[in-house]
């Protein structure tokens, strides 16, 4: 397939980036088939035009293909300490106001959710083998979330509370509630910082965020399917991509050097506070619908069920597909246009939430 180059010209700053992982040498990555049991019923709401379905069963069954060698959940790499890997995410909600940049922690994360929000974007960023101290500004959560992250397998979820509707409902989820302004304050060690203003400069320690866990840990599902050591990336040469989110234009470039697409918001550079500019070894693009929260027709809320387009940038190419999930505890599925699985490069992967027709891949 033949994708136009983008119209925005962006000036790459010469960045001594650490590779992300993942070799390019042609090797066949092993898989095995495992059954995964699911037991809640859920409603299964499609978005890129596919009907609604509802699962009626209590109890189904689901083909899941998993690596046959265990790796780090959210990162595809070795597993090099298994109380890491064994640990429960933490999710942290992250303003992307003007106001809120630079912002701490993103650079450390597995996965980064970036999601449309009320004009603007939020980020619900997803750590397991760090512990970011800080990290913030933190804000307030939606009721996308819950569906969002329901494959994490009960996050702790560190927000700044929200609106009745979106409170009750986070509540309710199977999530370790983490408010940083009520219950989690003390542990979370929360502050405010004194360079920026309310509410924009609310901060946490992660490592106080990560010791609210139950007794027994909750490690999430594997997120996407990576590909081996010394596997070659497939798809179409590409530098990146440019995305329409609600606010604020992004841009993923691929650098060469690092091995890592860099991120820049409105033609500019997306800093990290203290870790350079916003990099990632993988951006997936999740094609999605938005439709009212229920709770305030204001919001919108990611339809994150179902299935939908796809574009996934690793390794300086392109693969075009579909992402299938079937309920909110299940991971998602990314096929490409040829029905194979798309694998990533092992490392860390931001996933941008976008709407239909908002997306324009860059050529080579």
């Amino acid at each position: 397939m033949n994708y136009a180059k983008s119209t925005v010209s962006i000036l790459l700053a010469a960045l001594a980036l650490a590779a992300c992982g993942g070799d390019d040498a042609a090797s066949p990555a092993t898989t095995t088939e495992v059954t995964v049991p699911t037991t809640e019923a859920e409603e299964t709401t499609t978005s890129s035009s596919t009907s609604s379905t509802t699962t009626a069963a209590s109890t189904t069954t689901t083909s899941t293909t998993i690596p046959a060698d265990p790796v780090m959940p959210l990162t595809g790499m070795p597993i090099e300490d298994p109380a890491l890997a064994g640990r429960t995410a933490l999710v942290v909600k992250i303003d992307n106001h003007s106001s809120a940049r630079p912002q701490s922690g993103l650079n450390q994360a597995d996965i980064v959710f970036e999601e449309n929000v009320e004009k603007l974007t939020r980020f619900a960023a997803v750590f397991q083998t760090t512990a970011p101290d800080p990290v913030g500004p933190i804000r307030s959560g939606r009721t996308q979330d819950v569906e969002l992250l329901g494959s994490l397998n009960k996050p702790i979820f560190a927000w700044s509370g929200g609106n009745a509707g979106v409170t009750t409902a986070i509540n309710e989820s199977d999530f370790v509630v983490a408010n940083v302004q009520s219950n989690a304050r003390s542990a979370a060690q929360s502050f405010r910082s004194r360079d920026r203003s309310a509410p924009h400069n609310l901060y946490a320690q992660g490592s106080g965020l990560f010791t609210l866990t139950e007794a027994a840990e909750t490690p999430p599902l594997q997120q996407f399917v990576y590909r081996k050591d010394g596997a070659a990336a497939v798809g179409e040469p590409s530098s990146g991509v440019d995305v329409k989110m609600d606010g604020v234009n992004v841009s993923w470039l691929f650098d060469a050097q690092s091995g890592a697409y860099l991120r820049f918001q409105g033609g500019k550079a997306h800093n990290d506070a203290s870790l350079g500019q916003v990099n990632s070894a993988n951006v997936v693009v999740l094609v999605v619908d938005y439709q009212p929260s229920q709770v305030d027709a204001n919001s919108p809320e990611a339809q994150t069920t179902g299935t939908g387009e796809v574009f996934v940038f690793t390794a300086g190419k392109v693969v075009h597909g579909k992402w299938n999930r079937e309920d909110r505890l299940h991971a998602y599925a990314l096929t490409a246009d040829d029905g194979t699985p798309i694998q990533l490069t092992p490392g860390r992967t931001w996933v941008e939430l976008a709407r239909i027709d908002s997306t324009t891949p860059m050529g080579a």
